[in-house]
């Protein structure tokens, strides 16, 4: 369980997320994916690099659980600290970062892979920011960078979901696949990166992203301190225990 790094050929690193049952991810494992892929980078030999993940669906979000179960906002602060680090790294990392994504797709998950180079989704991927049902904000700046910004606040404000179909006719997902292939599809592309000289694939991803219309680091940044106020007011309090209340309920009528 964690983050798992290997090579899996010349030029591919693979980072994979590991936590069960649905990948919400503790605030040391933000860290961890950010030090991960940072690692991974500083590598002179890799040319790519590949976020994958197991268990039931690419990534759940923070792990509120771990936020509510510790009193003050230390918890809070240091999670948006995490997702800021894991986010970043995925953005500036020397190389492509191709995000392999399957089943859900949610909250911080959308910073990991709206920040990425590729996408690349299993027919049963969907994606989304619950942060509203959450009583939080946040990654906004991430999905902007996956559908039109119209789209985007409808799915924003309405907390619903898109289907990685969708995401493929808007061209932020690259391809989409049968789960059981999804693996192979997104090593069939990180070895057609791999392949270019390192020198040039390296310069590529300085240009494109100096070229970037987009600061995602001051943009996100911005978005957190609406998620800080609405904790420090209590707002974000009452909607979680609104939230897990409901939950309770529907877990005692099944």
């Amino acid at each position: 369980m964690g983050i798992n790094r290997h090579s899996e050929s010349t030029g591919i690193t693979v980072v994979t997320v590991d936590y069960p049952p649905v990948n919400a991810i503790p605030t040391a494992g933000w860290f961890d994916i950010a030090d991960t892929i940072r690692e991974a980078g500083r590598d002179k030999e890799t040319r790519v690099v590949v976020l994958r993940a197991e268990n039931r669906g690419f990534n759940a979000g923070v792990d509120i659980k771990e936020i509510q179960s510790k009193p003050g906002h230390q918890a809070l602060i240091d999670a948006n600290h995490g997702c800021f680090e894991a986010f970043a790294a995925v953005y500036d990392c020397p190389v492509p970062v191709i995000a392999v994504v399957q089943g859900f797709c949610l909250g911080g998950g959308i910073g990991l892979v709206g920040n990425a180079d590729v996408v690349i989704a299993s027919d049963d991927a969907t994606f989304g920011l619950p942060e509203v049902d959450r009583g939080a904000l946040g990654a906004a700046t991430h999905l902007s960078r996956l559908v039109p910004q119209h789209l985007m606040r409808a799915l924003f404000y309405t907390a619903s979901t898109i289907t990685a179909q969708q995401l493929h006719h808007f061209g932020s997902v690259y391809q989409v696949v049968p789960r059981a292939e999804l693996d192979a599809a997104a090593m069939e592309v990180a070895k057609n990166i791999a392949a270019k000289d390192g020198r040039v694939i390296r310069a590529a991803k300085r240009a494109l992203n100096g070229i970037d219309t987009q600061d995602v680091h001051r943009s996100y940044r911005y978005e957190q301190g609406f998620t800080f106020e609405l904790n420090l007011a209590g707002v974000a309090d009452e909607i979680r225990a609104r939230f897990d209340d409901d939950l309770a309920a529907r877990k005692a009528e099944q």
